[in-house]
């Protein structure tokens, strides 16, 4: 087996630049990013630095093979061909996901069966038996991506989804992923030092992602990844890894977190203290329950990031925050946080109108399968208008 692997990592649409700047930082080079996700060329060595430090990735998969098809047959004589005992046991159980994009197949769910099929079928070839499908908790997992010519064939080696982190237990209605919040937090150009607000923060995924990356906490010190069940997994180069991922010494904490809900602020407290952060820094961040309409800065300047609550958490099941609300919100922007700027995630393309200030910068982003913007607006001195 070779020791150079070409990998594919999948990020949030809108991320790909994003992703590619970290892992650049991370040492990995020969790098493309494409729609949804980088691709590189590298060592498994590589893979398992991405899967331990990366914030933004989603997965990192490892390209089996790829090539043209037609038809369902097609796509399993090319899982038949593969020789997936090189990777794993037929003891071992597994999943197959398959995605694709203008796919000239009428079935996706039997193009999956067919390349489960064909995994399957080699391994009894090879070995007499068979593996078992486990749709939950799979020891391994396969993907395919079609294209409209081209069939690719993945081995994921991430496991679990990489923004599972696993320090969250509670979330709260439909919570912020936390690559999504760390790719806003570099998109927006925070760094440890820069005061950081977040004054609807939910589960608090900006505040615990943003005190991580304080303490140097890598996202995936306290999880287990797909790769520790291939055959090639190499114990003690993993170990050294994960015991040398590096801690900062500074502890010096610009990071605020406050919410309406106070169940919400329970939420945040418990999700700081799992991820790592000692009871005495996360008292630093103060979650506070205070409704965001009267919030004051706590330095003269930094980033407020906002991911707008939905639902129970403002009293109105179901329903959008209103239209005054953020009107109010963005008057006490003006008159309390002149020289901050401030970052909204809103799946209304129109959303500046409702804050009644001009935006700087408009950025696309996904949130799943949710069209978003990422609003920035830098805050000045105004007065505010009352009515008469």
């Amino acid at each position: 087996m070779s020791d150079k692997h070409r990998f594919f990592v999948p990020c949030p649409r809108g991320l790909e630049a994003a992703l590619s700047e970290e892992l650049t930082e991370l040492g990995v080079s020969t790098l493309a990013a494409t729609g949804g996700g980088v691709a590189f060329e590298g060592s498994f060595q590589d893979a398992y630095r991405v899967n331990l430090h990366s914030r933004i990735a989603s997965r990192v998969l490892c390209r089996i093979t790829s090539g043209p098809y037609r038809s369902e047959e097609d796509v399993y004589r090319m899982a038949l061909d593969q020789p997936w005992l090189d990777w794993f046991e037929p003891t071992q159980s597994l999943r197959v996901d398959v995605s694709a994009s203008h796919c000239p197949l009428k079935s996706l769910e039997f193009a999956t069966l067919r390349i489960k099929d064909g995994i399957c079928d080699r391994m009894r070839k090879d070995t007499g038996q068979r593996p078992d499908v486990d749709t939950r908790t799979p020891d391994v997992r396969v993907y395919a991506y079609l294209d409209a010519d081209e069939c690719t064939l993945y081995l994921d080696t991430s496991g679990e989804a990489l923004f599972k982190r696993g320090w969250r237990k509670e979330t709260g209605e439909a919570p912020l992923r936390e690559n999504l919040a760390a790719g806003i937090l570099r998109l927006a150009g925070w760094r440890p030092g820069i005061a950081l607000f977040d004054p609807m923060c939910g589960s608090g995924t900006f505040a615990v992602e943003a005190a991580q990356m304080t303490l140097g906490i890598a996202p995936g010190a306290q999880r287990h990844f797909g790769f520790e069940r291939l055959k090639n997994f190499d114990a003690a180069l993993w170990e050294s890894m994960r015991t040398c991922a590096p801690m900062e010494t500074n502890t010096e904490i610009s990071i605020r977190a406050s919410d309406v809900s106070g169940d919400a602020i329970l939420m945040t407290r418990a999700n700081l203290e799992r991820a790592g952060v000692a009871t005495d820094l996360a008292h630093r961040i103060a979650p506070k329950q205070i409704d965001a309409r009267h919030i004051r800065p706590f330095a003269p300047e930094g980033l407020l990031v906002v991911n707008p609550p939905y639902g129970e958490r403002i009293g109105l099941r179901g329903a959008p925050l209103p239209d005054e609300f953020f009107k109010e919100f963005g008057d006490t922007l003006k008159q309390r946080f002149a020289g901050w700027q401030c970052y909204i995630l809103a799946s209304d393309l129109k959303f500046q109108g409702k804050l009644r200030l001009a935006p700087s910068r408009r950025t696309p982003l996904f949130n799943g399968a949710i069209e978003c913007r990422l609003f920035r607006f830098d805050i000045v001195q105004g007065r505010v208008q009352r009515p008469s």
